[in-house]
């Protein structure tokens, strides 16, 4: 009798799990049909990226956070920048549509050693790197670990220190076992994503709303994919150890840093990111508006604006004329 009961659960388990297998499969295919890359392929050491390029003049390179990708740039900030500059906006490693090779780490300096071999590839001459939360750490690792490669940063709503605890929208990522991992994005993730999309977007995004079309114009949908998952997890894992490394370097930056925290941010707090590094970055500058995390999508002029004249700072007098 329990034996016959042990077998029939395990047999009920191992068919959830097939089907939780098959539906993220499906929904899988059916938004990368919806939703395919945009741009064109780079190949660096240790991962394929994914680019999308716009307009000509001086470089913008841009980096997009935890769980994302570009179309939380070409939402509507890349347009309003191609005019006056040459804007790129790259998917990192494993995220969107870029891949990461196996054995490549998932930790911020070979991140930041992918981009490097970017800049190269595409012959950037020192471009202003904009990184935007997790990618505004990304742009610190990259300014410091090679400074060649960069001539200004401008960061929005930035990590910049590792936070007391990892905030509720992202607490899906947390798992240790690189196996595990790999049986929940293929099985749970996806569906639990799909049923707590609302209450992680309002955390995400709050106070400001949801736009209605962030799931296919900002690209959310293609957070459901279980590489995405996969990638994110690993990115997250390596982030301690990173962070702890990272911020005892600011005062080595020699580039200039402007930055734009959202006031009510509920991911990352202005004071313990924006207001320490500027405390820590020489000639660094903060500023601070209404808003929230996710300023490129809800407020996508402001930002626009704000990363004109980064580059203005950055490029000089003809940097100014090219923004009109």
């Amino acid at each position: 009798m329990i034996v016959n009961l042990l077998l029939f659960l395990v047999g009920a388990v191992m068919l959830l799990a097939a089907a939780g297998a098959l539906f993220t499969w499906r929904t899988a295919r059916r938004i990368e049909a919806h939703l395919p890359p945009q741009g064109r392929f780079i190949d660096v050491p240790g991962a394929r990226l994914h680019i999308v390029e716009a307009g000509s003049g001086p470089a913008l390179l841009l980096v997009h956070g935890l769980g994302g990708q570009l179309c939380h740039y070409t939402y509507n900030v890349v347009e309003r920048l191609a005019a006056s500059y040459r804007v790129i906006a790259v998917d990192r490693p494993g995220s969107g549509y870029s891949t990461r090779d196996p054995s490549a780490s998932a930790g911020l300096p070979a991140q930041a050693a992918a981009l490097s071999s970017l800049v190269a590839a595409l012959g950037l001459e020192r471009p202003l790197v904009v990184g935007h939360s997790l990618g505004g750490a990304l742009a610190l690792q990259l300014a410091l670990d090679h400074p060649q490669r960069v001539g200004g940063l401008a960061l929005v709503a930035p990590l910049t220190h590792a936070p007391d605890a990892v905030p509720a929208a992202f607490e899906g990522l947390t798992i240790a076992s690189p196996t595990m991992r790999k049986l929940v994005a293929w099985t749970l993730a996806t569906p639990a994503a799909i049923m707590r999309a609302t209450t992680v977007l309002a955390q995400v995004f709050g106070p400001e709303p949801v736009p209605r079309d962030f799931a296919t114009r900002g690209g959310g949908l293609l957070s459901l994919r279980p590489g995405q998952f996969l990638a994110s997890s690993a990115d997250l894992q390596a982030l301690p150890a990173a962070m702890e490394q990272l911020e005892r370097r600011y005062g080595e930056l020699r580039v200039p840093v402007r930055i734009l925290f959202g006031k009510d941010d509920r991911i990352l707090d202005w004071r313990a990111n924006g207001q320490a590094l500027a405390d820590k970055a020489p000639g660094a500058a903060l500023t601070l508006v209404d808003g929230g995390h996710m300023l490129p999508i809800t407020q996508p002029p402001l930002t626009a604006a704000f990363i004109r004249e980064a580059a203005g700072q950055q490029f000089g007098l003809a940097g100014r004329q090219a923004t009109g």
